[in-house]
């Protein structure tokens, strides 16, 4: 078993390796903007491309392997689209154009996947040495789930001025002040200058180093074993950029998603912390994932937020308005 996830292992290492390289010195080698179109084909190759990979762990691993991590993923990418909000907030304080906003989420998904390894073996070490560990998680997910239910859209404010990573840099490297393309960095009379891109890569890199304390102990919720967290969590990234490119025109109708991963991070904590006296099948864990996050889901659909209905009428109106003034003139 341990040989098989070894291989296992170095087998997927190649494959993002790969994909990555394919990504950025084929698909994405010139900077340009990313229609919906293309990232919806791009989602769904990413979404294929875990699916089959899970089908595979099913006939080697067997079908508990394989359904932790189905919930694993599922948990980990449905945590990233509620993510993918604060990425849009961030690039719409700095006005980053949708052409250069690919390559910021490129080499942040990077710094992601290094960061994430790093988390996922140190949590590992440290549950299979103090299990006590598992219970902190636990306790940790419910305050969270909690928070986040009781938390509102206003509490997302974007102050970059307060990130202590973006000041120390501040410190010791000179920052221009406006953006020069895609770039990262720019030699200016025999100086190097970071771009204020450059300052909204470390944002979002900071952002999800945020974002993965919440993410790695709810996946080792659904599983103890490091392979299936760490590849769960690897595909649900990989797919981060074209889904965001995906769903950045329609991420507010997902308004009651934020609910449903409250009630999802509360009922992975509460599984945690009752560990040591009932296990829940991992198919039940499955099924509760995925029937939350799907009538959630449904449920924005059905019932559309205040603020969507009053831009819809302000859309209405302002067509409305501009189809008289058209009349008026003929």
């Amino acid at each position: 078993m341990l040989q098989n996830k070894f291989l296992l292992l170095a087998g997927f290492s190649l494959l993002v390796v790969l994909m990555l390289l394919v990504d950025l010195g084929l698909f994405h080698k010139k900077t340009k903007s990313i229609d919906i179109r293309e990232a919806l084909l791009m989602s769904g190759f990413w979404i294929a491309i875990a699916l089959a990979f899970n089908v595979g762990l099913y006939f080697w691993m067997g079908s508990e392997v394989a359904l932790q991590f189905l919930a694993g993923y599922l948990l980990e990418k449905s945590l990233s689209v509620d993510n993918l909000f604060v990425f849009l907030l961030i690039f719409s304080y700095f006005r980053v154009a949708t052409n250069y906003q690919y390559k910021v989420l490129f080499w942040g998904i990077i710094g992601a996947l290094v960061m994430r390894a790093i988390f996922i073996g140190l949590g590992t070490a440290l549950i299979s040495r103090f299990h006590w560990v598992m219970y902190l998680f636990g306790a940790f997910l419910v305050y969270t789930g909690i928070k986040l239910g009781l938390s509102k859209d206003d509490d997302e404010e974007i102050q970059p001025e307060n990130n202590p990573f973006v000041r120390v840099f501040k410190r010791f490297f000179p920052i221009t002040g406006k953006f020069h393309e895609d770039h990262f960095f720019i030699s200016k009379e025999g100086r190097l200058f970071a771009t204020p891109l450059f300052i909204v890569l470390i944002i979002v890199e900071t952002t999800d180093l945020v974002f993965a304390l919440d993410s790695i102990p709810a996946v080792f919720g659904v599983s103890s074993d490091p392979f299936v967290v760490y590849t769960s969590n690897i595909f649900a990234i990989l797919g981060l950029r074209a889904l965001y490119f995906a769903l950045a025109g329609i991420m507010n109708l997902f308004h009651y998603l934020k609910v449903g991963l409250s009630i999802v991070l509360t009922f992975i904590g509460a599984k945690m912390l009752l560990s040591g006296y009932y296990k829940v099948p991992i198919l039940i864990a499955l099924a509760v994932i995925a029937v939350v996050l799907g009538l959630s889901i449904l449920a924005s659909l059905v019932f559309p937020s205040p603020n969507e209905i009053a831009t819809e009428q302000k859309t209405l109106v302002q067509t409305r308005l501009r189809s008289q003034d058209e009349d008026n003139r003929s």
